[in-house]
């Protein structure tokens, strides 16, 4: 499959920096070994490639069972399609730890909530914290 049968990545990247974090802890440390930015370009056009392939495959799926979203089930499915089963079991792994960081972020962002306070008695409160706080920083 070409890139035009895809819409074309030319606009699609992953960020440069991040890529070159992720290869330097994977590279052993000791080997002095170090990684060319032709190569992180290429490994970049390829994840870029894989990450379309898999999601035209995944939409296909969906669309087939007329969702009009694709879930984490679509992408199982056209991880195995594809040829890539072995990823199945990372990849649900990594759902569910994010499904864990999203029920903590929503714990935290229910916590105005939980206090019982108005927002202007939090406010208030907020306001004689930073007061105290600026008092111990003088004294």
């Amino acid at each position: 499959m070409s890139d035009h049968e895809f819409g074309g990545n030319d606009d699609l990247s992953l960020p440069k920096a991040t890529v070159q974090k992720i290869v330097s802890e994977i590279l052993p440390p000791a080997s002095g070994v170090s990684f060319a930015k032709e190569a992180r370009d290429v490994l970049i056009e390829c994840c870029v490639e894989f990450i379309t392939l898999v999601s035209s495959e995944a939409n296909e799926i969906s669309e087939k069972e007329a969702k009009k979203t694709i879930a984490c089930d679509h992408i199982t499915k056209a991880l195995e399609t594809l040829g890539f089963a072995d990823y199945v079991a990372p990849v649900l792994e990594a759902a569910q730890e994010h499904k864990e960081g999203q029920k903590s972020r929503e714990k935290k962002a229910n916590k105005f909530e939980q206090s019982g306070l108005s927002i202007e008695e939090l406010a208030k409160l907020q306001e004689e914290q930073f007061a105290a706080a600026a008092n111990r920083h003088r004294g």
